[in-house]
This record gives structure tokens, sequence and C-alpha cells, in this order.
């Protein structure tokens, strides 16, 4: 898996590139942990992943760090993934989009 990470101020923007599942969630697990202590704003760029499992669930829950969580360019596996999850357990997420990926 390819994962581009831009740090801009206390933003950051994390994108990668293929399916998230277990066997990816190391090295984007390794890039969140990465990013600098300043950074307060994360954004995962998800454009280019067609395919979550519940590793990705676990990858952008709210954790215990005080970032707060962004995640764009969902696809539609992905998304029908984080749809469930928001129906199954309301107030997970703080608020989700439905706009479309970009092309």
């Amino acid at each position: 898996m390819d994962v581009t990470t831009a740090v801009t101020g206390t933003s950051a923007r994390i994108t990668p590139c293929g399916d998230i599942d277990s066997d990816t969630l190391a090295p984007l697990r390794a890039a969140a942990d990465a990013l600098p202590p300043h950074v307060t704003d994360v954004q995962w760029d998800l454009h280019d992943t067609p395919f979550m499992d519940v590793s990705g669930l676990h990858l952008l829950l709210p954790g215990s760090a005080r970032r707060r969580v962004t995640v764009t360019g969902l696809r539609p596996q992905p998304l029908r993934l984080l749809l469930l999850a928001a129906d199954i357990n309301p107030g997970t997420f703080d608020r989700l989009s439905t706009s479309p990926a970009r092309s």
C-alpha cells in the first residue's frame, strides 16, 4: 500500500492508495502515529480506496487523541460501510456527508 502524508501547519492529509484491510492497517496507523504533535486536524482522503473492511472503521473511529478527523473522497463501498456503522451506533461520527468521491 502506498500512503502519502502532507502536513500544512496544524493540518495533515493522509492519502492511502489501495484497499484498507487487516493487511494494510499497520502502515496506515504508522502514518497517523508519525504525525507531529502540533497536528490537530487529520484528513483521510480515500479517493483511491475502493474497498475498506472493519479494519478501516478502527482506523477512522474517534480515538483518545485530541485530533479532529475528517474523511473525504469516499467511494461507494467504504461509504456504505461508514453509513452502516453510523446506523448501528448513532453518534459514532459527528457528521457524515455522502458527497461522492472526486474522479
